[in-house]
């Protein structure tokens, strides 16, 4: 569950978006989205440093290439922990002609969330507002997996609030007890014909991890968790966006949304 102190983090940056410019609340989410893929991308890169460092071994999954981008910029510079020290007219130029162009090169790397940012489109209005959010997301602590996921739910519920979009959210109640009635095994896959958030596919992965533990502590279980058991379609190129993120931040390394 969030704490009182989350939710109003997550409260305070939804505001800032509003009062910035941005009202629509699907375009509020899909850019908080990008922001979290971006900072996760290079707290991935991190982790692999650091696993390089430790077994001295040249890194091997780089997320940030060497040298520079063809604008010229340093793909260091293109990191969340790099750009958000910037001043705000430098990070807006930064992330909207640099980091963006970049998200949108990733698709070759076959994962499902590479794949639905090639079309990432980078809509905050002004260097003030960016810093602010930036500044602001950089605050919400988002160490473990259920912290993440419960993030990205409360904010999930945002849209449904809001009133025209809440045909894409079905109540967390009623997902649990769909899930529950049709008790998932380690050994199924699992379609979601029309998965918008993905909640459908969230509720069935934490229930496995809940029911069948094996899940994740068998080698051959463990990889059809991640890679082959999840399947969300949707026409919404958005939903899809967001659906994906929600899984990444649940836990699920390569479900297969399109």
């Amino acid at each position: 569950m969030l704490t009182g102190e989350l939710r109003s983090q997550i409260d305070a940056i939804w505001n800032a978006f509003w009062s910035g410019g941005i009202s629509n609340p699907l375009e509020v989410m899909e850019q908080i989205t990008y922001l979290l893929f971006i900072r996760r991308l290079d707290e991935t890169h991190t982790l692999e440093e650091g696993r390089a460092l430790v077994l001295k071994l040249p890194m091997e999954n780089r997320v940030f290439p060497t040298g520079k981008d063809a604008r010229g910029r340093p793909y260091d510079d293109l990191r969340w922990s790099r750009f958000k020290n910037f001043a705000p007219a430098e990070m807006f130029t930064v992330v909207g002609e640099h980091v963006f162009p970049f998200l949108r090169t990733m698709g070759g790397d076959g994962s499902t969330y590479s794949h639905h940012m090639k079309d990432a489109r980078f809509t905050i209005p002004t260097p003030g507002l960016l810093a602010k959010v930036v500044d602001m997301l950089d605050h919400v602590a988002m160490d473990d997996r259920d912290t993440k996921g419960d993030i990205y739910e409360y904010m999930l519920g945002k849209i449904a609030s809001a009133g025209q979009n809440g045909q894409f959210r079905t109540p967390r109640h009623i997902i649990k007890l769909m899930v529950e009635l049709t008790a998932p095994t380690a050994r199924d896959v699992i379609c979601d014909p029309a998965s918008g958030t993905c909640g459908f596919l969230v509720a069935a992965g934490e229930y496995l991890r809940e029911k069948h533990p094996e899940v994740l502590s068998d080698a051959n279980a463990r990889w059809h968790f991640h890679h082959a058991m999840f399947h969300g379609y949707d026409f919404d190129h958005t939903m899809l966006r967001i659906g994906s993120m929600n899984m990444a931040l649940h836990g699920v390394e390569n479900p297969d949304i399109r």
